[in-house]
């Protein structure tokens, strides 16, 4: 009999009340109202967020009338409902307290014109994975990860919105067994309280319910290491507690460092920058390839220059898990998807206000909505596909 090979695998989520996803929250909340004025907005909206202090920055380049110094009480109001959305109303981060400094400027002209060609508004590489480890076909820690901090937003929002702060986050590390996900090796919670007499006992009491309801039948086991709030207190949270910056939680965004990252952010940006829009073509791709039988396990890279259209190149990989050759799979997505940057904006309908939704809880593994947003999650290429594989 075969030895079974077993591995353990750790991936992290925070919650849209950490500091850093305020700022991800603010850039995206940004982004959508730009894009409701003007849907062809080109928009690189930066966040930096202290005690009781928001300050925005970047460049926008909007098609109709409106200039950029007539944004500024629209930024902050934006600001201003992010953060009291978000749920922050303690002493040193107020949403009605906050000190907010607009730094936004016009669109480089040098950059425009390559944009205005069509072309795509950066270099870089961009990455997309699917794996049938989740019905979501996302890595296991990290969809679970999302899943318990998702999940106990909404409780204290609701039942525990006097016991339990906007900043949170998790980690979860799956012991694999012949590279299936089989049972929860450890869960670390560290999340925000308002009572300063609560013990990390007596807030394992409080979350449990809810963790256990997000996880897979006997993934919990007796062996299972729970570590919540293992400081023993966790009062002082969000951006007066550590100061919060965009782009500064792109593993957390994508797949947990179960697959490569091109190392650009996504938030704030329009659909015109592919550091965005080719990461979620690559992900749609990605999707469909596993869903519609090609692979089990994919992942792909495109990669782009400023102010060219087409891909410079489209690797994949399927690590064996191929039921035909990755070359067939790569003249397939060709002759399936148009990866121009505005084929991929077309294809996917991205200039809608739908950024805000992706700011938390992950790019990725969410359901698509009737609004347009993550459009990258159909599975609506499946056909197509398989109609192209000669």
């Amino acid at each position: 009999m075969a030895e079974k090979l077993q591995y353990d695998f750790t991936s992290e989520s925070v919650s849209e009340g950490h500091p850093d996803k305020v700022c991800d929250k603010i850039s995206d909340a940004i982004l959508d109202e730009l894009i409701r004025i003007d849907h062809q907005a080109r928009v690189g909206c930066e966040v930096f967020a202290t005690t009781n202090q928001v300050v925005v920055g970047g460049e926008v380049g909007l098609k109709n009338t409106m200039k950029i110094e007539d944004l500024s009480e629209l930024v902050i109001e934006t600001v201003r409902s992010t953060v009291k959305n978000i749920g922050y109303e303690q002493k040193g981060f107020h949403w009605n307290d906050l000190k907010i400094l607009n730094l936004l400027h016009q669109q480089s002209p040098d950059i425009a014109q390559g944009v205005d060609r069509e072309g795509a508004g950066d270099q870089g590489i961009m990455f997309g994975y699917a794996v049938n480890e989740t019905p979501e076909l996302m890595p296991a820690p990290l969809q679970y990860s999302q899943a318990i901090l998702k999940r106990l937003s909404i409780a204290r929002k609701n039942e525990l919105k006097d016991k339990l702060g906007p900043d949170s986050k998790s980690q979860l590390t799956v012991n694999y067994i012949n590279g299936i996900p089989h049972s929860i090796k450890s869960i670390v919670v560290s999340i925000q309280h308002f009572d300063e007499q609560l013990t990390s006992e007596n807030i394992k009491e409080i979350i449990t319910p809810y963790i256990l309801e997000t996880l897979p039948d006997g993934w919990i086991t007796e062996n299972t290491i729970w570590h919540v709030n293992p400081t023993g207190k966790f009062v002082i949270g969000g951006p007066d507690g550590d100061a919060g910056l965009t782009g500064r939680k792109i593993i957390v965004d994508t797949y947990g460092g179960s697959a490569p990252h091109g190392g650009g952010a996504f938030s704030g940006k329009d659909p015109t920058k592919v550091d965005r829009s080719a990461a979620y073509a690559a992900r749609y791709l990605a999707k469909n390839i596993v869903s519609c039988g090609l692979a089990t396990k994919c992942v792909i890279q495109l990669s782009y220059a400023i102010g060219v259209s087409q891909p410079l190149s489209i690797f994949v990989n399927t690590f064996n898990s191929n039921t035909v050759p990755e070359s067939k799979i790569i003249d397939s997505i060709l002759k399936s998807m148009d990866l121009s940057p505005s084929g991929i904006i077309k294809h996917l309908n991205l200039q809608k206000p739908i950024y805000s939704k992706t700011a938390a809880y992950g790019h990725f593994g969410q359901p698509h909505g009737d609004d347009g947003s993550f459009s990258w999650e159909k599975t609506d290429l499946i056909e197509k596909l398989k109609q192209n594989i000669t």
